[in-house]
């Protein structure tokens, strides 16, 4: 358990992916670049079984921003997608029901 002060100091926004393409080498990762109104993030996320990079463009996301960066394949994320795990174990991402602005604050 954690206390609700540390989930807190968890940074979750709504993004809206800008590109989306494979990473050579996995059949899992998708390199996504994301729109965050006031910056442009780069996240590296394991949807690639459950996604097709192009089904992504234009759709909002909700992602964790303030992760330290990780090296994955070579390539920077800056960020965690956030999805559940579907009947077949599948990722299903977690999203607004209705368009919100870039950056907006999940609380």
């Amino acid at each position: 358990m954690i206390s609700y002060d540390q989930f807190k100091e968890s940074d979750l926004r709504v993004a809206t992916v800008l590109s989306a393409e494979r990473v050579d080498g996995s059949d899992k990762l998708l390199k996504l670049e994301l729109d965050l109104e006031t910056e442009k993030r780069q996240i590296i996320a394991g949807i690639g079984k459950a996604y097709e990079p192009e089904s992504l463009v234009g759709q909002q996301i909700t992602i964790i921003v303030n992760l330290e960066p990780r090296i994955l394949l070579g390539l920077e994320s800056q960020g965690m997608v956030l999805a559940a795990h579907g009947e077949n174990g599948e990722a299903v991402l977690l999203r607004p029901d209705r368009v919100v602005p870039n950056g907006s604050n999940i609380s």
